[in-house]
Parts: C-alpha cells; structure tokens; sequence
C-alpha cells in the first residue's frame, strides 16, 4: 500500500505530463510550402512556455483587479505553481513568464490583504 505522500506525487507527476503533453497544441504551425530546411530551423527555435504567457497576463488581471477579487491571485498563483515544472531548459526561452506573473499576483493578494486599492482608468 502506498503512502499518501507518494500518491501526492504520483499525482503531480500526471498532472504535470498532462501540461506538457499539451503544449504541443500550442506549438503547432501550418508548414505547408516549407523547405525540410526551414522547417528544421522553426523547430530550433527556442519558444516561450505557454503557459508562463497565461501565468504572466492573469498575473496582470490580478494586479489590476486582485484588491477588489482575491480569487484571481489566489487561481494564479495556484496555476503557476503547477505549470512551472512544465519549463523546459533546452527548448524554451526563459522562466521570467513565470516570474513576472508571480510576483504581479502577489503584489495584488499583498494589497487585498492591506486594503490597498488602486483606481484604474479605463
């Protein structure tokens, strides 16, 4: 019988194969016309991790609207820190995505939990 901690990673393990199994939907182009060079060039490619894209911009929904919604920082931060392990070194850019959107989320639960609320123009 298994621990609970190894079901807990398990699960993580699935979860986070599941994320990147995905990502091959974001990464996919219509090559038709497309030399084999050309083609093996765009796959050389080093491409920014999707999933740090959406961490980064639900990262600014939840500056700009977490003071008054403490679920949108809170959904953030829980969805960056299971998509983080999706990054991958070789074949993405950078995990400042991630970073960015980290810290515009807890900047937002940081004023929520001070009562600070900044007034948007739109």
């Amino acid at each position: 019988m298994q621990n609970e901690g190894e079901k807990q990673m398990k699960i993580l393990k699935s979860t986070i194969k599941f994320f990147n199994d995905s990502k091959k939907h974001f990464y996919r182009y219509d090559d038709e016309g497309f030399s084999q060079y050309e083609k093996d060039y765009i796959e050389n490619i080093k491409k920014a991790n999707p999933y740090g894209l959406i961490v980064m911009i639900v990262g600014g929904i939840s500056f700009a609207f977490g003071p008054k919604y403490v679920i949108l920082p809170i959904l953030t931060i829980l969805f960056s820190s299971l998509t983080i392990w999706t990054f991958d070194k070789e074949t993405e850019d950078n995990p400042w995505t991630f970073i960015v959107g980290l810290i515009l989320a807890f900047t937002g639960l940081g004023m929520y939990l001070q009562g600070v609320v900044h007034h948007l123009v739109l």
